[in-house]
């Protein structure tokens, strides 16, 4: 006889409120790049390099890498236990896909304040 498997009432709403969460933040990111976009004089390195010396648009920039990476993760997480069915192997590319999203914060962190 199999056993269910009794979980509270609200099973993966936080994983889903942080998804529509981050995808929030992504966009607000993308309309408030657009118009720093649009608003420069030209395209030029300089002119980029002067969007980006304030602290404002780094940590704007940041939060919105971590909020893709956390976006990306939950969705990767969930694809991963639907259809990767071994532990062993499931397990393997949680660690894989968590390593290199780890990394990828960390590279955009360095990117960002070595400007």
């Amino acid at each position: 006889m199999v056993k269910p498997v009794i979980v509270g009432a609200h099973y993966g709403f936080r994983d889903w409120l942080l998804q529509r969460i981050t995808a929030v933040v992504m966009a607000l990111y993308t309309l408030v790049f657009a118009v720093c976009a649009l608003m420069m004089p030209d395209g030029s390195f300089e002119s980029w390099r002067g969007v980006f010396s304030g602290g404002f648009m780094k940590f704007a920039t940041f939060l919105f890498f971590m909020s893709l990476f956390f976006h990306a993760w939950i969705g990767v997480r969930d694809i991963f236990m639907d259809y990767i069915k071994p532990t062993g192997i499931r397990l393997t590319l949680h660690s894989v896909v968590a390593l290199l999203l780890i990394g990828y914060a960390g590279w955009a962190a360095q990117i960002l304040w070595r400007l």
